[in-house]
């Protein structure tokens, strides 16, 4: 089965709320945005597009230039700051999905999913995606690690709680299917040219097996 690519976004625009220590590097202009949109709109294999950490511009800038390019995307949501200012709220949320984009969860407080005590686990993995599943009135099987970060027992945690996939920034071509789904992130300086490159790069050899070897390390550790 062809691979494909996950391609994440974060924060677009002017940030409307602190930002956290080096989260800044995730922003990216507007104009940016909408170039690297219209280069991954050029590509001839598939792309998935994912948004993390709540942010407004989701609503107020992504989705709008979603819209208008015919795509689609999945955006996984920090309970926890649901409603909270530069953030998005429960409005937004149904409005996603009334608009045909799909809606995962991030956990509630953007903690790394890595060395999760039992109730943190329950706090981040089952506690977020209820509250995230009552606001859209439907079911959240699908996450996305906070700051790509995981261990054996996260994604123990996260079978034995019925997540049917979940994504990771692993930075590698993802096998259609497959429970956990790496993608790539874009950063602040990225643009069209640079994204395709490292799409291109990661598919080399080399690359795809040390990409391979890091992902098994995180697995098991």
């Amino acid at each position: 089965m062809p691979e494909h690519i996950n391609i994440l976004f974060h924060g677009i625009g002017e940030p409307q709320r602190e930002l956290e220590p080096g989260e800044d590097a995730y922003w990216m202009s507007v104009s940016a945005f909408t170039a690297i949109l219209d280069e991954i709109t050029s590509w001839s294999f598939p792309v998935n597009l994912s948004f993390d950490d709540s942010n407004s511009s989701d609503v107020e800038i992504a989705l709008p230039h979603l819209l208008e390019r015919g795509l689609t995307a999945e955006f996984f949501v920090l309970a926890g700051r649901l409603d909270s200012p530069g953030s998005l709220g429960e409005p937004d949320l149904r409005a996603l999905r009334k608009n045909g984009m799909a809606v995962g969860t991030h956990g509630m407080h953007h903690h790394p999913w890595r060395g999760l005590s039992p109730a943190t686990t329950q706090t981040e993995l089952a506690d977020a995606r209820d509250r995230i599943a009552a606001v859209i009135g439907q079911p959240v099987t699908r996450a996305a690690c906070p700051l790509g970060r995981y261990d054996r027992a996260t994604l123990t945690a996260l079978r034995r709680l019925g997540y049917t996939t979940v994504f990771t920034s692993d930075r590698r071509p993802a096998t259609p299917g497959a429970w956990l789904q790496p993608r790539f992130s874009v950063y602040h300086q990225d643009t069209p040219a640079s994204v395709r490159e490292s799409v291109a790069r990661s598919r080399q050899l080399p690359v795809r097996a040390r990409n391979a070897a890091a992902t098994l390390v995180k697995r098991l550790r």
